[in-house]
C-alpha cells in the first residue's frame, strides 16, 4: 500500500480510503458481520482511512463496531450536515459515541453554497475550532459538490480538507481544484471515484487518480467481492502510456 501526506493535517494516509455509506446497503442478513468482514479486510492490506458520514443512518455504527478493537491504528472520518452550532455539537457527540472514539481525526461541515467564517454570525467555525481545541477533533475539512465553494473554502486556509467528486469524467475545472488544493497544502479526498457507478472501468479509474499525487480516493464498496476488486487494482494499476491516455480520452469524450 502507498502512503501520501493529507495537506497540512500531515497526515499519512493511504492511497485507497474506504467508505462506509455503501455499507448499509448489504444485501446480507448477516450485514454487521460482512460490514467487519470488508474493514478487517482493509485494515489488513494497509487502508488507514474510513470515512463515514452521520446524515447516513447506520453507517457510523458498522464502521464503529468494524473498527473497535483497531480504532487506534486508523483514522476515522464523518460529517456533519448540522444547520447550527448547537446541532453541530450534537451530531458529533452521536458520531463519537456511534464510533467508539473520544476524539476523531476528521470532521467534515458538510455544504453546498455556505462556507463557514470565523465569527460568523452562523458561529459555525468557531464552534469547530472550538471542538479542535478541546480535542474532540483533531482536523477540520469540508465536503461539497459545489466547485464554487469548494474554490472559496481551499483559498480561505481556514480548512485542512476538502472532499469533493473527482473521477476520470471530471471538468479540467475539477483538475485545477486539485492543483489548487496542492498550492495551498490542503489535503483532496476525492469522492465518488466511479462517478456514482457511471463508470464501470476500475483499473482505468485507478489510473487516472494515482497521477495525482496529493488526492485520495474514498471507495464505497458494499461487498468483501468489491473490496478485494478495489484491492486488487490497486496492487495492479494500468500503465500510463500512450494506449491509457487514448482510453481515457474516448471514455471522457462519449460521456462529455
Amino acid at each position: 500500500m502507498e502512503y501520501v501526506r493529507l495537506g497540512k493535517t500531515n497526515l499519512l494516509i493511504s492511497r485507497v480510503a474506504l467508505g462506509a455509506f455503501r455499507l448499509v446497503d448489504s444485501k446480507s442478513e448477516k450485514i454487521e458481520d460482512e460490514a467487519a468482514q470488508i474493514v478487517r479486510k482493509a485494515y489488513e492490506e494497509g487502508i488507514n482511512l474510513y470515512d463515514s458520514s452521520r446524515k447516513i443512518e447506520n453507517s457510523e455504527k458498522l464502521l464503529g463496531d468494524a473498527l473497535y478493537d483497531i480504532k487506534k491504528n486508523v483514522f476515522i472520518s464523518t460529517t456533519t450536515a448540522a444547520k447550527t452550532a448547537s446541532e453541530i455539537k450534537c451530531d458529533l457527540e452521536t458520531s463519537l459515541m456511534n464510533l467508539h472514539c473520544d476524539s476523531l481525526d476528521l470532521y467534515q461541515f458538510e455544504t453546498e453554497k455556505f462556507l463557514p467564517l470565523p465569527t460568523g454570525a452562523d458561529n459555525i467555525y468557531d464552534t469547530l475550532l472550538e471542538l479542535k481545541n478541546e480535542n474532540k477533533i483533531k482536523h477540520i475539512g469540508i465536503v461539497t459538490t459545489n466547485l464554487e465553494t469548494a474554490i472559496k473554502a481551499v483559498e480561505s486556509d481556514l480548512y485542512e480538507t476538502i472532499q469533493f467528486p473527482f473521477n476520470v469524467l471530471s471538468s479540467d475545472a475539477v483538475i485545477e481544484l486539485v492543483k489548487l488544493c496542492q498550492e495551498h497544502d490542503v489535503g483532496f479526498i476525492a469522492m465518488q471515484p466511479l462517478c456514482g457507478g457511471v463508470v464501470d472501468n476500475i483499473p482505468l479509474a485507478f489510473g487516472f487518480l494515482q497521477q495525482y499525487e496529493n488526492v485520495v480516493p474514498i471507495w464505497g464498496v458494499q461487498t468483501f467481492e468489491e473490496m478485494e476488486q478495489i484491492l486488487y487494482f490497486n496492487e495492479h494499476p494500468p500503465v500510463i502510456d500512450e494506449k491509457f491516455e487514448e482510453d481515457v480520452e474516448n471514455l471522457r469524450n462519449f460521456f462529455n
